[in-house]
């Protein structure tokens, strides 16, 4: 079997598999191609890929490869030379992106989407969400403190105390709990807030003070991501949210909810509460935004009010991003090679079952289906 590593897009510093994990791909009796300059942008000449114990081919010839690996996926047109015995293993977000999903079914082509890979114990190896996440949180807290006009620790000097700054994360999840843990490095003082119950005492063993909202909707069966709220629980949040918000130098916003936009948790009138000065790192940007006066991929200034809409901080941290993304992506190949090197389909394995968008011109995957092929019922 031959694995092909496709160089990313524009725009794009990671790389889904370094040098380092060569030996493994190779020590599997697998062969692997890389496309000219895949990782240059995340450090990895490609003399350090050859050294490896691998070769550099062109995109064409990458993409003939057995199986073909990526962050982002392949152009359409790309995607169109594609054949069905081929497996594509990329980012897809398909649960937002129906279009791509259809066009794969329409190919044929075996496809796994890495941000699919469920949330279990056994799978934590994988999780390419959690370590983007976790690359994400701490970015988030360097760029807030390095555009507030504040100082984060408290500052005793001869020229008179300097108070800490006062952090507020919303939601806990892995990206709002390394924010919460980099900030508290910082010296910052920390409050997060986070619709699950569960995430309280992860909150206070970081040290930071848990914003608690009654009456949330349990969230037991949504395999570690959040649910939908009722709007009277979303009004009981705002109020509280706009309470706290009011008192934030910085707000780092983590929520979001797979397959919908992005729920709004600081509206404009909570922005205009905010002390001028203050700086908001939108995390859910791509998908609407947390606060209300979120842009997408840009810095704006709102009621002197610095926001700051940004959902890819992985990639500005490309080599450490690339480490964790490509480690993730080994322990899941070695769910897909046999002994002998060749590809093992076991749709009876959790993981690969629930990871695998398409197969054969189906959607494998139950959540994939149920919430882009199966509409609601009454």
């Amino acid at each position: 079997m031959t694995i092909g590593l496709l160089k990313e897009p524009s725009g794009e510093h990671r790389v889904a598999l370094l040098p380092e994990n060569i030996k493994t791909l190779t020590d599997l009796k697998v062969s692997v191609k890389i496309e000219s300059e895949a990782g240059a942008l995340a450090f990895a000449t490609n003399s350090d890929y050859t050294s490896a114990g691998t070769n550099i081919t062109s995109r064409t010839d990458t993409l003939s490869a057995d199986v073909i690996i990526g962050i982002n996926p392949p152009t359409d047109a790309e995607l169109a030379e594609l054949k069905p015995e081929q497996v594509l293993i990329c980012v897809f977000q398909p649960l937002s992106n129906r279009a791509l999903v259809e066009k794969l079914l329409s190919l044929k082509v075996t496809s796994f989407s890495l941000d699919n890979i469920p949330r279990t114990t056994r799978a934590q190896a994988m999780d390419v969400l959690s370590s983007m996440a976790t690359v994400a949180g701490y970015k988030a807290v360097l760029m807030a403190a390095s555009a507030s006009p504040r100082f984060f620790p408290m500052f005793m000097t001869a020229a008179g105390s300097i108070i800490p700054s006062k952090v507020l994360v919303l939601g806990a999840g892995v990206a709002g709990l390394q924010a919460i843990a980099t900030a508290r490095r910082l010296g910052a003082v920390v409050e997060a807030f986070d619709v699950r119950t569960a995430a309280e005492e992860e909150v206070k063993s970081l040290g930071a003070k848990f914003v608690k909202v009654e009456g949330a909707k349990d969230e037991a069966t949504a395999g570690g991501y959040a649910v939908e709220q009722s709007d009277e629980y979303k009004a009981k949040q705002q109020a509280l949210v706009q309470e706290h918000a009011a008192k934030a130098n910085i707000i780092i916003t983590t929520a979001q909810i797979p397959g919908r936009k992005a729920p709004i948790l600081i509206t404009e009138s909570t922005v205009g509460k905010m002390q001028p000065g203050s700086v908001i790192v939108d995390l859910a940007a791509a998908t609407g935004g947390n606060c209300a006066l979120t842009e997408n991929d840009k810095t704006v200034v709102k009621e002197g009010v610095t926001i700051i809409g940004d959902s890819n901080l992985a990639t500005t941290m490309p080599a450490d991003a690339s480490k964790m993304f490509g480690k993730n992506v080994i322990n899941f190949l070695k769910l897909l090679i046999a002994e002998e090197g060749s590809l093992n389909l076991n749709w009876e394995d959790e993981i690969v079952a629930k990871t695998c968008v398409t197969h054969s011109g189906e959607v494998k995957s139950e959540r994939v289906n149920k919430i882009l092929f199966q509409p609601e019922t009454a």
